[in-house]
């Protein structure tokens, strides 16, 4: 049985969905990936950009590293490659930060000011940290359905899918 934190689950489930997902984006030519398909960030590059600007504006607020930010809905990645690779240290960073976070740093007050809208709220740490995992959701549902529509099927995408919990829950029949 899996005996993290929500945040350790969402970090790893958050890292297996992105593997699949450009696994998926892989077999896409360039302009494909870039193709306009109808999205908030028109394309399946630029909503995996959004998601890697996003995570990054979020995890700077929690574990206090600098991450690039260029204006909201600028590229931070034109090519596939580096885009990727950001990707890939991002998920490690998030999989350090959630392997530390501690339920006293998620019950303390955060005051964050939104670069999307401009307003400031504040509120306990989980509420923030919910949003980043929910974000990703949201916008990974949008690669997903462009994905799903260009003919690519990346697999079950569900939680409790996650290879984590099942060779969790083999190891507990197993022992």
């Amino acid at each position: 049985m899996f005996t993290g934190t929500y945040a350790l689950l969402m970090a790893e489930y958050n890292r297996w969905m992105n593997e699949k997902l450009y696994a998926g984006c892989e077999t896409l030519t360039d302009a494909e990936r870039k193709r306009d398909r109808g999205a908030f960030f028109k394309s399946i590059h630029g909503t995996l950009n959004h998601l890697l600007w996003g995570d990054g504006a979020w995890l700077t607020r929690f574990n206090g590293k600098s991450y690039p930010a260029p204006a909201p809905g600028e590229l931070l990645h034109d090519d596939f490659d580096g885009l990727r690779a950001a990707r890939v240290a991002m998920d490690d960073d998030i999989l350090a930060w959630a392997r530390a976070v501690t339920p006293e740093a998620l019950a303390e007050p955060m005051t964050w000011t939104s670069r999307m809208y401009g307003f400031t709220q504040t509120h306990p740490r989980w509420v923030q940290v919910v949003q980043m995992f929910n974000h990703q959701t949201h916008h990974r549902g949008q690669v997903h359905a462009m994905l799903t529509a260009a003919g690519i099927d990346v697999g079950p995408t569900d939680l409790p899918v996650l290879p984590l919990l099942n060779r969790a829950a083999v190891s507990e029949r197993t022992d």
